[in-house]
């Protein structure tokens, strides 16, 4: 089975005024997610990759274009990798959600939840996690591929190959246009790493 980045869209006006965009139609990357999308190119330009997936979502599709022309290879988008279904929460502020009841078992018992309208994260994350396993079931082993979606799913799907709680997966952190790298086989999965944020400044000063 082969290695999966999986990629966070960059930036958006969404994230960047703390509203919850789920799976709406039309939100596109801003300025510094463009920017963040080219960053992701540079760093991967040189991997050995064999094929990119992506949410169907414009973010994600915005996202993962300068990677795909950088490696002269075509998107393949995967309605399994869309965000999770937020139901009536769509559109929100996340300000305006903190302020209800439903909001504290989101945070500490997930597992409990279904959003109004929508998915619970438990639907949620056996998507992902069928789409992920279809997705390395079309390559060799260790090939590697690159899988642009969202926050939740990505964490939903460490959480799932780890064998973390449902429960725990909101103590994951999942960052804009960082990527998470996972190897999953047979008989084992390995986490090869986890948020790696291309913005984050490592060098010494």
């Amino acid at each position: 089975m082969p290695v999966l980045l999986l990629i966070r869209h960059g930036e958006n006006e969404y994230v960047r005024n703390g509203r919850l965009a789920g799976r709406m139609p039309g939100v596109h990357l801003n300025e510094k997610g463009l920017s963040q999308a080219q960053a992701i190119a540079e760093r991967l330009k040189s991997a050995p990759l064999k094929a990119i997936y992506t949410s169907p979502l414009e973010r994600a599709l915005e996202t993962a274009k300068p990677l795909a022309n950088a490696k002269n290879l075509i998107i393949t988008p995967r309605e399994g990798l869309l965000e999770t279904n937020f139901g009536d929460w769509q559109g929100k502020t996340l300000k305006s959600l903190r302020r209800r009841k439903l909001w504290r078992f989101v945070q500490s018992s997930p597992s409990m939840v279904r959003f109004p309208g929508g998915e619970t994260f438990a639907e949620c994350q056996l998507r992902i996690a069928q789409e992920l396993q279809a997705i390395a079931a079309l390559h060799k082993p260790k090939e590697m591929v690159a899988c642009f979606f969202h926050s939740d799913p990505i964490k939903l799907a460490v959480a799932y190959y780890l064998g973390m709680p449902l429960d725990n997966f909101q103590r994951l952190m999942i960052a804009p246009a960082s990527i998470t790298g996972l190897f999953i086989s047979d008989s084992v999965a390995r986490l090869l790493n986890l948020n790696f944020d291309i913005s984050l400044n490592l060098s010494k000063p």
